[in-house]
């Protein structure tokens, strides 16, 4: 339920904030007050697109914000759980449209993006345009009409991604079978490089390695020199560091016998002694493995120049290198084994096609079950808002495929789309005796609200959405049958909260809450204000629907006398 809805610098409308009760909500004004605005207003703030010229002049940007009771409702709690936005009994919506370009959305003060406003707006409202029953007069909406009766969304969800599925491994079919010509014509220079790079056998590190193997190897005589030459100062020669240090610590140690305080100093001697001894194995050690063969030289500068060759012809680095040698080598792969690849994605897709035809099968029986239902509900419905004998039918058919854009059902070859197979169309007949005709052609603007309407309070009872808004739903409607559409969103409002804009006193004389939009004057300028009307201006305001703005005794008597006709 929508409990209060607030607006700032939208259009005509300076600042509203008007609080919705449960039940009916009716809202009124002269043509032109602003009405139409107010819902376009909630239509933004349920993730509708809009541009900067909504923005009312003198303004950096217009602000809607809605507060809507949530508690109880799972789809929304599910959803705010998934995308880790803290939930609770209020859920708060807000867009701000900004002469800078810097739109934002807000759900419960978490920043969103405009498509997850509009797939929360889609659990919460219904808001049927003021022109929206027009779209019952293009055949491609009536299986969404369908489709929104049934409980099988899962199955429509299910349904909508392997046909995404089928959809990209046709693609990748049709992208194969162009490159075929491609590969075949460059599968001897992919042929050449994997030898040329192959040859070579470069790996990722092995640079670094040579170049520090080059460089001793180049210096490998003065390496032998210096080596020889420490070690015998350290260790070989007469009077060697090796030696002194052993008369050193032999000495120290006959001082420690005397002079305690020489301990720590005779220790030390023998840890100096035990590093020399430990610098002289590793130069003799190293000594031993050093290399003077300019052969090994050689070979290592071979390979380095092997390497740079292959990195100067693929890109630069070792990486590239082996990065092209990859995708080279899958697509050689794939030119050596083009058939095999070809039968193994069309066994896929064929695959594809018969799961994805299971899926529209199962769709196509719930559609065909729910619209009994729905042609039941549709003709209840009629026949309270003034159309004796409807006869609504609607029309479910499949056509066999004639080109590759198919599924398989049964072992047949049926067209498809992300709907399914099924091509869905509604046909009605108001006269008695008349065979139902499509009701793009048939229906007069009168019938198509009643009709709208009729599917309308068919779905809500479904008990899918807790708000329908509805903006002249009452087009082309008036008199006695105008009374049968108030009791018909009445009839709604005892298990929905309804939001209805309407121009009929019939209608908003059965308003649980009754709201006015006036134009007004402020610092020069119109601005459109919303109020709650109490029981006496109430009673004004349905005599002004009536008479016009001559309010006579009349008017106001029927005023009452409609406002005493709720239930």
């Amino acid at each position: 339920m929508l409990k209060t809805f607030e607006v700032k610098d939208y259009a005509l409308i300076d600042q509203i904030n008007v609080e919705f009760g449960k039940g009916l909500n009716i809202i009124t004004g002269e043509t032109g007050a602003g009405k139409s605005i107010l819902i376009d207003a909630m239509g933004l703030l349920l993730g509708e697109r809009a541009s900067t010229e909504v923005v009312r002049k003198g303004a950096n940007k217009s602000i809607v914000e809605g507060i809507f009771d949530v508690e109880g409702n799972n789809k929304v709690k599910n959803l705010l759980g998934e995308n880790e936005i803290d939930d609770y009994p209020e859920l708060i919506l807000r867009r701000e449209i900004s002469l800078k370009g810097a739109n934002r959305c807000f759900v419960n003060d978490t920043p969103v993006s405009l498509s997850f406003i509009k797939e929360i707006g889609n659990l919460l409202v219904d808001l049927h345009g003021q022109h929206e029953h027009q779209s019952l007069l293009h055949t491609e909406t009536h299986i969404d009409y369908l489709d929104e009766f049934g409980n099988y969304d899962d199955l429509l969800t299910k349904y909508k991604n392997k046909y995404n599925e089928l959809i990209k491994t046709e693609k990748e079919l049709e992208t194969l079978r162009e490159r075929e010509a491609i590969l075949i014509e460059k599968k001897g220079i992919y042929a050449f490089q994997i030898n040329e790079i192959d040859d070579v056998s470069p790996v990722e590190g092995e640079e670094e390695k040579l170049n520090g193997e080059l460089k001793i190897l180049e210096n490998s005589e003065k390496l032998a020199e210096l080596s020889s030459e420490v070690y015998q100062i350290l260790y070989d020669a007469d009077k060697s560091v090796h030696d002194s240090i052993v008369k050193v610590k032999n000495d120290l140690s006959k001082l420690a016998e005397i002079d305690k305080s020489y301990t720590e100093s005779s220790n030390e001697a023998e840890t100096v002694l035990a590093l020399i001894n430990d610098i002289s194995s590793f130069i003799r050690s190293y000594e031993s493995k050093i290399d003077l063969e300019p052969e090994h030289i050689e070979d290592v500068r071979k390979r380095l120049g092997s390497i740079n060759m292959l990195k100067k012809k693929y890109g630069g680095t070792v990486h590239s290198v082996l990065e092209h040698r990859k995708k080279i080598g899958e697509e050689f792969e794939l030119a050596e084994n083009f058939s095999k690849r070809i039968t193994d994605l069309n066994n896929k897709l064929n695959s594809i096609r018969i799961e994805t035809g299971k899926l529209a099968k199962s769709i196509s029986e719930k559609r065909k079950t729910e619209s009994k239902k729905v042609r039941q509900g549709i003709e209840d419905s009629l026949k309270e808002l003034g159309i004796s004998h409807p006869n609504f039918r609607t029309e479910i058919l499949n056509e066999l495929a004639v080109d590759n854009n198919f599924i398989t059902v049964n072992g047949k070859s049926f067209r498809c789309s992300a709907k399914g197979i099924d091509k869905v169309e509604f046909f009605i007949s108001t006269n008695q005796g008349e065979d139902p005709k499509p009701l793009a052609k048939v229906a007069s603007g009168g019938e198509i609200s009643r009709i709208m309407l009729s599917l309308k309070s068919t779905l809500a009872k479904n008990d899918k959405l807790p708000l329908l808004i509805f903006d002249e739903i009452d087009v082309g409607v008036s008199g006695r049958i105008a009374q049968k559409v108030g009791n018909v969103l009445k009839d709604l409002a005892k298990y929905h909260q309804i939001i209805a804009i309407t121009h009929l006193p019939q209608i908003a004389g059965l308003a649980d809450h009754h709201y006015v939009v006036e134009k007004r004057l402020k610092n020069r300028r119109v601005i459109s204000l919303i109020k709650q009307l109490d029981a006496k201006e109430r009673i004004v305001e349905v005599a002004k629907l009536i008479s016009g703005e001559e309010i006579t005794e009349a008017s106001l008597k029927g005023a009452k006398q409609l406002m005493s006709n709720k239930s």
